[in-house]
């Protein structure tokens, strides 16, 4: 899997790594403790920033275990919007999340702690589900856009689904790659997971 976007500058490359540190500390202080036993003092800490950086990045203390991104959501839809026309969209969406999941690999642990960390706060889980919805509508108007509807105008069915579906298959990807044995690349299970998609999900050859 590799990027679309050209490498991001030092400032940018400053702020993802921020995002990500305190991100990573807030899951792994949630899995020794309890996500409502940490504090975004505690999180801030533990990522080396203060409690005023903490807020440049997330809203909210639960928006730290989320791992939702509004500038990953935004280069996604832009290069949904911008692919060559002639790409099939489900195509396009594949390789637009594969962009954002290039160093997954080298994150393979936190994201197996943030599988506890939910497991074990059933509100974290309402909460991601909010805002995975919203992601996922933002995405349809995108797709909807791709096919040649106007911005803003409203979207059906097709966009609707095509987003949901998009949106479910990188979620199912990674949980199963989370929860192997064996070591198995993620990137062969991210697109095993788009092949079965996009063969309409018919029942594969045991």
């Amino acid at each position: 899997m590799t990027s679309n976007d050209a490498a991001p500058g030092l400032r940018e490359r400053k702020k993802r790594a921020t995002r990500a540190a305190l991100a990573d500390a807030a899951v792994r202080l949630a899995a020794e403790h309890g996500a409502e036993n940490v504090t975004v003092e505690a999180i801030s800490s533990a990522a080396g920033v203060s409690p005023r950086t903490f807020f440049n990045y997330f809203d909210s203390h639960d928006d730290a275990f989320l791992m939702i991104d509004e500038e990953v959501g935004e280069r996604i839809r832009r290069t949904v919007r911008q692919a060559p026309a002639e790409l099939p969209v489900l195509d396009v969406l594949r390789e637009a999340f594969a962009a954002e999941l290039v160093d997954i690999e080298e994150r393979h642990e936190i994201w197996s702690l943030r599988a506890k960390v939910f497991q074990r706060s059933p509100h974290l889980l309402v909460r991601g589900l909010g805002a995975h919805m919203a992601e996922e509508s933002e995405l349809a108007q995108a797709v909807a856009e791709r096919l040649g509807g106007a911005p803003g105008e409203a979207f059906g069915l097709y966009p609707r689904l095509v987003a949901a579906a998009s949106t479910t298959a990188v979620r199912v990807a990674i949980e199963d790659w989370c929860g192997r044995t064996t070591d198995v690349a993620f990137v062969d299970v991210f697109r095993l997971t788009f092949e079965h998609l996009a063969a309409g999900l018919a029942a594969p050859d045991l």
